[in-house]
């Protein structure tokens, strides 16, 4: 089947369970626990319900979003998700590469097996995801490398203080590092099209992927345990490091899982110029509340950062809805996970097509030309009319 035939982002994930193991579908379908909070970031959505406008020229419209000094082509960037070479050849530079084509921002994350170098050679405006532990001897080396490699926006993850558990992934035999279980195996052998394309085509070419990018150092293979623990540390994180990050970062700092106006309002007050408001897609807390939910009055709380949000965003309308929220931007990951399996490169850039003609689309039937317009007075909250 074409890109042609695929017309949604759900297209798009239909083909990538049909290419890939159950193990890595579920990796990149699945979340923690019961799926509360990945279910939740779909149905806020539901909650709000358009109010058009009618009689507006619409000839000309306008999807395009400033965002740290630049504009950007439209209001949706790539967010982080690991190994995904494991979902695709070289998954890294694809999503590098299709964000660079598209005019869009790309954050690398620290769970990649693609040197940050390359990945910077192949698109200079990717941004950095890290997790990092409460160890100034571990981050101050990797804000060095960071720095070298060109990276100009920093993004810190702070809900990752340990790991959650992931119900769906054990059961499938998927874990992280990558332990080639006989349940794995088997479900790769049915998936010719990946054994052959992603396992066989990566180890003939690049050897067994390595962490990459969670320090300053070359981690271990994603066969065996990392270097050390590359979890370690992280549950004493504070504020404190945030501080100190600050101070030794020169360039924009984004803080990462931001579920609650407090916690923006001191982000800002260290000098962050953003916040991602993201409960990680569902995959950490299970029953954390939804991103959308949370947006409006995270969006109150600041006056200077920029205000960034993920989970759950499938279409246009989404995309729309965020932005007469408060948004300032949204990133999506697991749309562009389902369209690297799906076609690599390719179809990661049809996944960014088909948001971007929808968000056009949707603009129009909304009375609204310029994105930068939208805002709550288009939407009604059908959960006070009931």
């Amino acid at each position: 089947m074409g890109m042609n035939a695929m017309l949604s982002i759900d297209d798009l994930r239909n083909a990538a369970k049909r290419r890939l193991p159950a193990g890595i579908f579920g990796y990149v379908d699945g979340a923690a626990e019961d799926h509360l909070t990945l279910r939740a970031n779909r149905s806020a959505f539901e909650r709000w319900a358009f109010t058009p406008h009618a009689l507006v020229d619409v000839s000309r419209r306008s999807q395009s979003v400033d965002l740290f000094g630049r504009t950007w082509s439209m209001p949706v960037g790539i967010g982080p998700m690991g190994v995904s070479a494991v979902v695709a050849y070289d998954g890294d530079c694809a999503m590098a590469r299709a964000a660079a084509k598209t005019d869009v921002p790309f954050i690398l994350s620290a769970a990649s097996t693609t040197p940050m170098e390359r990945v910077l050679r192949e698109n200079p405006d990717a941004w950095y995801q890290a997790y990092l532990p409460a160890n100034m001897a571990v981050i101050e080396p990797l804000l060095q490398r960071v720095h070298a490699a060109g990276v100009g926006v920093l993004v810190v993850t702070v809900d990752v203080p340990i790991a959650s558990t992931r119900e769906n992934e054990l059961r499938n035999g998927f874990s992280i590092p990558l332990k080639w279980t006989p349940k794995l195996a088997l479900s790769g052998a049915l998936k010719p099209g990946w054994l052959l394309g992603t396992f066989a085509k990566t180890l003939a070419r690049q050897g067994v992927p390595h962490f990459e990018n969670f320090t300053a150092e070359r981690g271990g293979p994603i066969i065996v345990a990392q270097k050390g623990d590359h979890r370690a540390g992280r549950a004493a994180m504070s504020w404190n490091e945030i501080r100190r990050i600050r101070d030794l970062w020169k360039g924009r700092l984004v803080i990462k899982g931001i579920l609650r106006a407090d916690d923006a309002g001191m982000a800002e007050s260290i000098g962050a110029d953003g916040v991602l408001v993201s409960n990680h897609g569902g995959r950490q807390l299970d029953g954390a509340i939804s991103t959308l939910q949370v947006l409006p009055e995270i969006a109150a709380a600041v006056s200077r950062a920029a205000v960034i949000v993920d989970g759950g965003f499938r279409r246009g309308t989404d995309v729309i809805k965020a932005m007469a929220l408060g948004a300032d931007f949204v990133f999506a990951g697991r749309p562009f996970m389902y369209g690297l399996a799906a076609g690599g490169e390719t179809g990661v850039l049809h996944a960014l097509s088909l948001l971007r003609k929808e968000i056009d689309v949707d603009l129009a039937l909304l009375g609204c030309p310029e994105l930068a317009s939208v805002d709550g007075r288009y939407l009604r909250d059908m959960r006070a009319t009931t």
